[in-house]
């Protein structure tokens, strides 16, 4: 019997993941082993505006778990299902992510066209505060110049064609984190983070084992 899509499985599990307070940003599914016999790895990835304990993903991993048994896309086949948290070193592509990056470093690339920050077209900065503009255009309050320097810009979200929050293993300046307005709620410190959440790419579950009888 051939996998569900991807696509496939956000559907099935959007409900669930917003009916417990998160949003769901992808589903991936790959071959968890060799062989024709071998498990697929579904990994369904959540976040929140709060924070998300281990707990509270371990009991929304066993509930989409049951859901896609009923569901019987799988058949009888056997899948390991992981719900996981994003990774440190994540990109930001929609405005909450901006919103709940605020306080972390990011690394920023500016889009064709737009007008450079400084004479750069890529540079790093801490996350401020996302508001709109007098025209309603979404603008992102930007610090750079590190602890030495720390100034304030402010760039239109749709100037920015990618940026990725960076790994610190030090505590920012009490100056460029105050011209940031402080940390999102419920994030952790920069440079504080849990060491399993530190690394890029740790999953915030184990995973879970399901077959579809």
């Amino acid at each position: 019997m051939p996998m569900p899509t991807e696509e496939r499985v956000s559907q099935l599990v959007a409900e669930l993941v917003a009916r417990r307070g998160f949003d769901l940003e992808g589903v991936a599914i790959a071959a968890a082993g060799n062989g024709e016999l071998a498990p697929v790895r579904v990994q369904v990835t959540v976040d929140s505006d709060g924070p998300a304990d281990l707990d509270t993903i371990a009991a929304l991993s066993r509930e989409m778990s049951e859901l896609l048994d009923a569901a019987g896309d799988f058949g009888e086949s056997a899948y390991l299902l992981e719900v996981t948290t994003p990774g440190v070193e994540r990109p930001l592509t929609t405005e909450r992510h901006w919103r709940r990056a605020q306080g972390r470093k990011v690394r920023v690339k500016l889009a064709d066209g737009a007008e450079r920050i400084e004479g750069k077209a890529r540079f790093d900065a801490r996350v401020g505060l996302l508001a709109d503009d007098a025209t309603g255009t979404s603008t992102i309050a930007l610090v750079i110049g590190g602890k030495v320097k720390p100034h304030r810009v402010h760039v239109p979200v749709a100037d920015i064609a990618e940026a990725v929050v960076q790994v610190e293993f030090n505590a920012p300046g009490a100056a460029e984190l105050e011209l940031a307005g402080g940390i999102a709620p419920g994030r952790p410190v920069p440079g504080e983070e849990p060491a399993d959440l530190a690394a890029p790419g740790q999953h915030s579950d184990t995973p879970t084992e399901g077959v579809a009888e």
